[in-house]
């Protein structure tokens, strides 16, 4: 696929405000400081089209951008900074949840996962909750860059086999990406490109 367009939709936390339309959308989210923002820039092939920051949990809002004037690619806020109960699993904000599951328009959401580190608790448990709750996903492991191709092999390995010793039977499709070198681009435009034939 490629990018002809981009553009700044809207932004809003009311999921009823969210753009009135039937075109499919892809949403993008992840722990702050995950690389979300430099990710979708580098998909899309704008320098500032989502905001960069040094600070952690900049996207506080539901962000769309309409691609090619035919699909959505949605910048969800960071869930690293959600409370987590002890007694159940991470609560996201409220807005994101009802996103995930009031709006018709998804088809796919991309959890964006540091592979660099191991798998933390937040992400898995979010994965789980999209899981349990019938959202299709798939894994986006960012900053594939910053490993040597042993380190970067033996991490992804592992965190499949973390996936598969815990609820799942199969590990979910997966990407592995960096925003520097553009490694994954054309493999993950090309996913959603097949899903949007498909519908």
């Amino acid at each position: 696929m490629k990018i002809k367009s981009a553009k700044f939709v809207i932004s809003n936390q009311d999921v009823k405000r969210c753009p009135d339309t039937k075109l499919p959308e892809y949403a993008f989210i992840g722990r702050s400081n995950v690389g979300k923002s430099s990710l979708i820039n580098m998909l899309t092939n704008h320098k500032s089209l989502a905001k960069t920051s040094g600070k952690p949990g900049k996207t506080q809002l539901i962000n769309h951008f309409i691609i090619n004037e035919d699909w959505y690619l949605v910048d969800l806020p960071g869930y690293g900074y959600a409370r987590v109960s002890k007694t159940s699993k991470a609560k996201f904000q409220k807005f994101i949840t009802n996103y995930f599951k009031q709006r018709r328009q998804l088809v796919c959401a991309f959890v964006l996962a540091d592979i660099r580190h191991d798998p933390q608790p937040i992400d898995t448990e979010f994965m789980e909750w999209l899981g349990e709750n019938g959202i299709p996903f798939a894994i986006v492991f960012t900053k594939a860059d910053k490993l040597k191709v042993g380190a970067l092999e033996r991490n992804i390995e592992a965190y499949k086999q973390q996936l598969l010793d815990g609820v799942w039977e199969e590990v979910p499709p997966y990407f592995v990406t960096s925003s520097t070198s553009a490694l994954g681009r054309d493999e993950l435009l090309n996913y959603i490109d097949e899903i949007n034939k498909s519908l």
